[in-house]
This record gives structure tokens, C-alpha cells and sequence, in this order.
């Protein structure tokens, strides 16, 4: 499961699609309907929320939003809770965990889409709308 702490629009069509299925199936572990990932280590980030359903629920949003954007129809009615954070509610993600998951990004785009790798060779790296970057190591989530 990887659930990129990187701003949507850095992903290519794969990633995008992938990094929505594996947050609708972290939603749906996080609101006890299923029984499969309970304790994968990316649900720490949701769960350390004071509302993990919300904090995910603002996560899928940034995602929906950027499929939008590129004109696919993610069903954002599968979203349990809509809304969006608050700056100071943003979840943390780590400067380092941010450099770490903009490597393995920059990996995967030059073995599988050489096009979104020129793109992502001239960008810079930024997180999710749904996160704040506070200074870090990787995270003890991630699993390098």
C-alpha cells in the first residue's frame, strides 16, 4: 500500500488511480468494514488524527480533485466524510518522508512513464493538500 504524502498532481495516471484504491481501502479499514490491513503501517498517519475518518475524507477529496482536474470521474461518493482540514489540522508529514516518497516517485515514473518523469525532473516536490511538512526523518511508518 502506498499512500503518497506527495501532491496528487505529481502522480502519473498509474499512481493516481493506485493512490485512490488504497486510500478507499484504508477508509474502509479505518471505518471497520473490513477485516484485511488492519495494521498496516499507513494507517498510523490517519489514525494519530483526532478524526481519522475526516483526516482520510480530506485526503480522498485532494485526490478526487486532481483526477478531476485531468478530466477522470473518480466517484467522490465513495468519500465517508467530505471536507477539508484546517491548516494547523493538516496531518504531519516529515521533510525527509516528503524527499524519501519524491525519490521512489522519480523511480517508478522513469521505469513506467518516461513523459510524467521529464515532468517530474523540472518540478519541486510538494505535499498533499490534506498535509502540513514539519521538519523530520522518514517517517517509522515507512518501510524503505
Amino acid at each position: 500500500m502506498r499512500i503518497w504524502s506527495l501532491h496528487p498532481e505529481h502522480l502519473d495516471r498509474m499512481g493516481l488511480v493506485a493512490c485512490w484504491r488504497e486510500t478507499l481501502l484504508a477508509q474502509a479499514v479505518l471505518a471497520e468494514r473490513t477485516r484485511g490491513y488492519r495494521n498496516h503501517p499507513q494507517l498510523e498517519r490517519f489514525r494519530a488524527q483526532p478524526d481519522p475518518l475526516a483526516a482520510v475524507g480530506a485526503y480522498l477529496g485532494g485526490i478526487a480533485e486532481e483526477a478531476g482536474r485531468r478530466g477522470y470521474r473518480f466517484d467522490s461518493t465513495r468519500i465517508l466524510r467530505h471536507g477539508s482540514l484546517a491548516p494547523e489540522a493538516r496531518i504531519p508529514v516529515t521533510e525527509r518522508q516528503l524527499g524519501y516518497e519524491w525519490e521512489h516517485l522519480g523511480r517508478k515514473l522513469r521505469e513506467r512513464s518516461p513523459e510524467d518523469a521529464a515532468r517530474w525532473e523540472a518540478a519541486t516536490p510538494t505535499a498533499h493538500p490534506a498535509l502540513r511538512v514539519v521538519p523530520g526523518e522518514i517517517e517509522a511508518w515507512e518501510r524503505p
